[in-house]
């Protein structure tokens, strides 16, 4: 397989540092990156059709990707949750329940890609706030991971784990390995690694960085994570 590049962006409802929102700013950072696959978090798609609101719609427009739409919040007149922008062909597709009591509804996009001709297995999310939540989304994302298989497997995401001592990071390390620590917020000067890609098998993680750029750093208040993956 040769390289492919994928990413993980919360894009804040493409609010930017400077309380601007400004969808077409978003989508040339996603441009900067140029990612064959990446996932977007707080993704704001409602239907009066600008570009400030059906954002999902005019990010995958703009830059030329298939969108999976993984919404957390649905309403009358549109959605807002995670989004899968891919340029490669989608095979399965399907959306992840990980409510958690009566906090903020949490999903995840599950998709299988075909990428040079392989199956690649994609999990796109946003986990909770609370310790207690975010046990129980890795712990019901922990058993999905376990009983699918692909020559490829891809976890990104904001996972919102400010500890590396907590045991929903231990548990994704012992699934999926131990990835390098990236830290992406907040933009201006990121010390916390909230959004993180895990690649399975783990020698297949080609490199991993934090996409920091005068735009990116602006654009949002999360930096983009973005790995590139390689199989012989």
């Amino acid at each position: 397989m040769s390289d492919f590049r994928v990413a993980t962006y919360n894009v804040h409802r493409c609010i930017g540092l400077d309380r601007k929102r400004d969808a077409g700013r978003i989508a040339s950072v996603i441009r900067e990156v140029n990612p064959d696959v990446i996932g977007l978090q707080e993704v704001d798609n409602r239907s009066d059709g600008t570009s400030e609101s059906a954002q999902m719609d005019f990010l995958a427009g703009e830059t030329g990707y298939e969108a999976v739409p993984g919404p957390t919040i649905k309403r009358a007149n549109g959605n807002y949750g995670n989004v899968l922008l891919t340029r490669w062909p989608v095979l399965e597709k399907r959306e992840i329940d990980l409510c958690f009591s009566c906090r903020e509804p949490r999903g995840a996009i599950e998709a299988l890609l075909l990428v040079h001709d392989e199956e690649v297995r994609v999990i796109v999310t946003h986990l909770g706030l609370t310790f207690s939540e975010r046990w129980f989304q890795i712990a019901r994302l922990g058993d999905i991971i376990k009983e699918k298989s692909a020559p490829h497997f891809v976890l990104l995401g904001d996972i919102n784990e400010w500890f590396s001592t907590g045991r929903g990071l231990k548990l994704l390390h012992r699934l999926l390995g131990k990835q390098p620590v990236t830290r992406s917020y907040p933009s201006w000067r990121p010390f916390l690694a909230l959004d993180r890609i895990w690649v399975k098998p783990n020698e297949a993680l080609k490199r991993i960085w934090v996409h920091k750029t005068r735009l990116s750093r602006v654009a949002s208040d999360h930096l983009p994570v973005v790995a590139e993956i390689n199989k012989e």
